[in-house]
Order: structure tokens, then C-alpha cells, then sequence
């Protein structure tokens, strides 16, 4: 399986972004799909996980402000970004039951 993430970008506070992750390859257990995030100097942490079905999680510090959905037609994991925070910055990874991951895309959003 390939992830192939695009989107992404700098921003100011309050403004918005879309990140989107597309799988190739062998996608039919690809129960779990959504992005993780990694700050300067931070750990990489979950930020946003939705299932076949549906049932998206997310990071308390983002509920509200992010929403993630998935087009298993295609494929597809989208990430809609919204009120961007300066805490937001660092760059997002796609993830996908495996696991597997993309190759990272940069967000930053300047105060």
C-alpha cells in the first residue's frame, strides 16, 4: 500500500486548510485511515482516525475545528481544517491500518 497525501501549506490564524490521502495498492483492509501530526522537537500524535463505516475520532484539542471523511470509492482520506491555530503547525501524516504511512505534508499556521 501507497499513501499519497497532498494539501497542506501556511496559513494564518483562523484561516483553513484541506489535506487530502489517497492509498494505492492492496486497499481492502484498510479498516482505519486519518492523520497523525508531528510539532518541531514533539512526538508524532494522533490527530484524526475514521474507520470503513465511518466513526471519526479526533484530538480533543481540534473537535470542533477539524473534520475528516472518507470516500472508500476512491480511496480517499480528506482532513478539513478549519480556525487554524498557530499550535496546529507541524506536518501531517497520512495513516492507514498496517501500518502505513505518507510521506508527510507541512502545515503552519503563524500567529
Amino acid at each position: 500500500v501507497q499513501l499519497q497525501a497532498s494539501g497542506g501549506g501556511s496559513v494564518q490564524a483562523g484561516g483553513s486548510l484541506r489535506l487530502s490521502c489517497t492509498a494505492s495498492g492492496t486497499t481492502t483492509t484498510l479498516t482505519l485511515m486519518g492523520w497523525f501530526r508531528q510539532a518541531p522537537g514533539k512526538q508524532r500524535d494522533m490527530v484524526a482516525l475514521i474507520g470503513y463505516g465511518g466513526n471519526p475520532n479526533y484530538i480533543a484539542s481540534v473537535r470542533g475545528r477539524f473534520t475528516i471523511s472518507r470516500d472508500t470509492g476512491a480511496n480517499t482520506v480528506y482532513l478539513e481544517m478549519n480556525n487554524l491555530q498557530p499550535d496546529d503547525t507541524g506536518v501531517y501524516y497520512c495513516f492507514a491500518t498496517g501500518p502505513f504511512w505518507g510521506q508527510g505534508t507541512q502545515v503552519t499556521v503563524s500567529s
